[in-house]
C-alpha cells in the first residue's frame, strides 16, 4: 500500500470519529520502530493516526489500551481502528516525553529532587501496570511470545552479539559467549515471571501532559520478571540518571511493593535486578548498533557513550552469584574499544559543521555559497505538483499547514525529500569525520514560496533530530516579501 493510500485512510478514520474533514495531517519524527505516526488536526479536534503492517502488534496495541483503561491506567484512548489496512486512530498526548521534560529542565550533572519525585510517581503506576493489569490480560495477544522467556532473552542476547559486537569490531568466542548466555538465562529466569513486562519502559515512552502521567509503545509487552522494567527505566541511557538517585529509586520501589503488594526480600531483588540490567543494557546496545551501524541512523549512537559508562559500573561494582567470563571479557573490550571511545565523541560532540540551507526561486536565481567554499547541493523541485496553482494556496507557504497536508497527501513529495535525506546524510557524515565546516543546501521552485519552502523546512527538521550540527534555514524569497510589507507599513 502507498503512503498516499495511508494518509487517505488515516483521513477517513479521522473524519468519522470527529465528524470533521483534517486540515493537517503532519508526519512525526520516527522513532526507534518502523511504525509511523501522524498528527490529524481539524476544529480544535486532534487525534494520532498511527500506520503498522504488522497485524499483530496493531491487535496487541488496541486490545492491551483496552484493558489498561478499564484497569485505570493512563493510556492514550482508541479512537477508531482499520486493522485490514494496519490502521488506527488514537488519542494525541502531545509532545513532552518525559525524556524531553528531563532535557528542557536539567541545568546541570545534578537531578533534582522534584525529578525524584517524578519519578517516584512513575514507579507506583508501573507496578500497577506489572502486578493490578497483569491479573486477568489475554497473554494470548503478546507479539511475538507470551513471555520473556528463554527464547526471547536469546533473541536480545543475539541481537547484542550480531548487531553490537560484530558490527563493533569487537572479537569473541562463539561457544563461549554461548555458553555464559545460557547461565545468565537460567539466573534471569529462577525468579518469579508471572507479571505483565512492559519491555521498552523508558523515558521516550512517558508522556506527560496536564501534570498527568500516561504510557505508550507497550505492544511488545508480555509475562516477565519485575525487575526488567525498573531496570529499563533506571538505565535508560540518554537520561543519565546518577547512580546514588537510581539506588534511591530501586529502594523506593522495593518499599512500595512491601507496603503495596506482597513482601519481597531486598538482596534477593537487588541481585536479580542486577542481573536483568545487564541483558536489558545488552538488548539496548543491540538496537543502537542496529540503527546505528547498520541503518547509519546516527543519532542513535549517541547513546552509545551513555551505555558504555552505566555497563562500566555495573562490572567495576555489581558481583553476580554467577560466572560468565567471556562475557565478561566481550564488555572489557567494549569499554576500552578505540572505535568505540572515537564514535561516542563524534557522537555526542557538537560538530564544527555548518549546513546553510536556503529556498529560493529560480527566477531570481541559485544563492551563492557565502562561506567560501563554493559549491553544495541545489535540489530542484519544480517536477513536484504546485499547489500555488490553487487559488486558495496562493497566500500561503510551505510553512502552512493547508500547504504541509497539501504536499502530504497529494504530492510525491516523501519519495523526493527520502532520497534526498539520504544524499545529505551520507555528506554529513564525512564532513564531520573529515572536520569540515560548511555545506550548502538549496531547494528552488518557480516563486520560492511554496515547494521550496516545505523542503527546507524538512530537511532542517530531519537534520536537528539526526546530527548535532549547526543548522542556518533562510527562505530568501518569503524573507524579501517580509522585508518589502514591512517597509509599505
Amino acid at each position: 500500500m502507498t503512503k498516499k493510500n495511508y494518509t487517505n485512510i488515516l483521513n477517513k478514520l479521522f473524519t468519522e470519529w470527529s465528524g470533521y474533514k483534517p486540515k493537517s495531517i503532519i508526519k512525526l519524527r520516527e522513532s526507534g520502530s518502523n511504525r509511523e505516526y501522524y498528527r490529524l488536526q481539524a476544529n480544535n479536534k486532534s487525534a494520532i493516526g498511527v500506520v503498522n503492517d504488522c497485524f499483530e502488534e496493531n491487535t496487541a496495541f488496541i486490545e492491551f489500551s483496552k484493558h489498561f483503561k478499564n484497569k485505570g491506567i493512563n493510556v492514550p484512548e482508541i479512537y477508531k481502528v482499520d486493522l485490514k489496512n494496519n490502521s488506527y486512530l488514537i488519542e494525541d498526548l502531545g509532545d513532552t516525553t518525559l525524556y524531553d521534560y528531563l532535557q528542557q529542565n536539567r541545568k546541570s550533572s545534578t537531578f533534582p529532587k522534584k525529578f525524584v519525585e517524578l519519578y517516584k510517581k512513575i514507579l507506583r503506576e508501573l507496578q500497577k501496570i506489572q502486578i493490578d493489569a497483569s491479573k486477568d490480560l489475554n497473554y494470548n495477544l503478546c507479539f511475538p511470545r507470551p513471555a520473556f522467556d528463554n527464547q526471547s532473552m536469546n533473541w536480545d542476547l543475539n541481537y547484542f552479539k550480531y548487531y553490537f559486537l560484530k558490527l563493533a569490531n569487537i572479537s569473541f568466542h562463539e561457544q563461549l559467549l554461548e555458553n555464559d548466555f545460557n547461565i545468565l538465562i537460567d539466573f534471569l529466569l529462577d525468579t518469579d515471571t508471572d507479571f505483565f513486562l512492559f519491555r521498552d519502559f523508558q523515558s521516550r515512552n512517558i508522556m506527560l501532559k496536564n501534570d498527568d502521567i500516561y504510557f505508550i509503545d507497550y505492544q511488545g509487552g508480555r509475562k516477565g520478571a519485575l525487575q526488567y522494567d525498573i531496570a529499563s527505566l533506571l538505565y535508560d541511557a540518554k537520561a543519565d540518571i546518577p547512580q546514588n538517585t537510581r539506588e534511591e529509586l530501586l529502594d523506593f520501589y522495593i518499599e512500595s511493593l512491601n507496603k503495596n503488594y506482597f513482601t519481597v526480600d531486598k538482596n534477593t531483588f537487588t541481585e536479580k535486578y542486577y542481573g536483568y540490567v545487564l541483558i536489558r543494557l545488552m538488548q539496548a546496545m543491540g538496537a543502537f548498533g542496529f540503527r546505528g551501524f547498520f541503518e547509519r541512523k546516527t543519532h542513535f549512537l549517541q547513546s552509545i557513550p551513555y551505555a558504555l559508562k552505566n555497563l562500566q559500573y555495573i562490572i567495576e561494582n555489581i558481583n553476580l552469584p554467577i560466572e560468565i567470563p567471556h562475557l565478561y571479557n566481550c564488555f572489557n573490550k567494549i569499554i576500552t574499544s578505540e572505535k568505540l571511545q572515537k564514535i561516542g565523541n563524534h557522537a555526542v560532540t557538537d560538530s564544527n559543521l555548518t549546513v546553510t540551507i536556503n529556498s529560493f526561486s529560480y527566477k531570481k536565481g541559485i544563492p551563492q555559497d557565502n562561506s567560501g567554499n563554493g559549491g553544495g547541493f541545489v535540489f530542484d523541485c519544480r517536477a513536484i505538483y504546485n499547489p500555488g496553482r490553487y487559488e486558495e494556496y496562493k497566500t500561503l507557504n510551505g510553512t502552512d499547514n493547508e500547504v504541509i497536508n497539501f504536499f502530504e497527501a497529494k504530492t510525491n513529495m516523501h519519495e523526493f525529500l527520502k532520497n534526498v535525506f539520504e544524499l545529505i546524510d551520507n555528506s554529513i557524515n564525512i564532513y564531520i569525520n573529515r572536520n569540515f565546516t560548511n555545506l550548502a543546501v538549496n531547494f528552488g521552485c518557480t516563486g520560492g514560496q511554496h515547494r521550496s519552502v516545505y523542503a527546507a523546512e524538512q530537511l532542517a527538521k530531519h537534520l536537528s533530530e539526526k546530527f548535532n550540527i549547526n543548522i542556518k534555514l533562510t527562505h530568501i524569497e518569503q524573507n524579501i516579501k517580509k522585508y518589502f510589507n514591512k517597509k509599505q507599513k
